[in-house]
């Protein structure tokens, strides 16, 4: 089991957590964590870049010489590709560079990532960043106390607005919502840095506060339950008699 020490954002010592092994203590899967990362990067790509064809060049409309007796090579048009000011044969046109990843593989390249940092004890987790207005100066003074210098990939709550804009200004920093987690953001940065809220499969070891859940409240209904209506059955249909004429 592998356990990471909790810290406030003073860079204090709060308790200790145990990590998930299945997130933070696998074997790290190069080969897999290569192919994610390419298709992430390939999905990135535009694909706006085009030429055009000699179809899609001005001009051109008129034979520019006789077919006969000029002694050249007989020309059709003067945008063909072997032309000056032509089109361009086979050239690019738009296009999507996205591949298929199976899901199971983007999983696997995210856990990879987590434990390739957890082993080299890059992962840190606080208890919360707890700042009272957006400030710069607070949140660098937060990183410094928690002996971060490289490059920090940040997972924050969506809701932790005070945090969010006072690192939004360091260029060192990465900020990132838990549920946008990726192989790619993870291996560009030196460490990774997760609140208690935020970090996934931990449980409490020591004397670790464990983090407060809203307690859901089951609504009682006043009213009964309305009775269903039943369906009345429908009148068996009168056979017509047939009528009989005489020849």
């Amino acid at each position: 089991m592998t356990t990471v020490a909790l810290k406030t954002s003073a860079g204090k010592d709060a308790g200790s957590l145990a990590l998930d092994a299945e997130v933070f203590g696998i074997q790290p899967n190069v080969p897999v964590m290569h192919q994610v990362v390419t298709a992430q990067l390939a999905a990135r790509r535009s694909g706006t870049q085009s030429t055009k064809t000699r179809a899609e060049v001005r001009g051109g409309g008129k034979k520019p010489f006789k077919q006969k007796g000029t002694g050249n090579a007989r020309q059709g048009s003067i945008r063909a590709p072997h032309f000056s000011g032509g089109g361009v044969a086979l050239g690019p046109k738009p296009r999507k560079y996205d591949q298929k990843t199976p899901k199971k593989m983007i999983k696997l390249a995210l856990r990879s990532a987590l434990s390739d940092r957890a082993a080299e004890g890059k992962v840190v987790v606080i208890e919360q960043w707890g700042f009272d207005a957006p400030k710069t100066k607070d949140a660098k003074a937060a990183l410094g106390a928690l002996g971060i210098d490289g490059k920090a990939l940040i997972v924050v709550d969506i809701n932790d607005t005070n945090a969010i804009r006072s690192f939004l200004n360091l260029p060192e920093v990465q900020l990132i919502e838990s549920n946008e987690l990726n192989a790619y953001d993870i291996l560009c940065n030196d460490y990774i840095v997760f609140s208690q809220a935020t970090l996934p499969g931990a449980s409490v070891v020591g004397d670790a506060p464990a983090p407060k859940k809203a307690v859901a409240t089951k609504a009682v209904a006043d009213k009964p339950a309305a009775k269903k209506p039943v369906a009345k059955k429908a009148a068996a249909p009168v056979a017509k008699k047939k009528a009989t004429g005489k020849s």
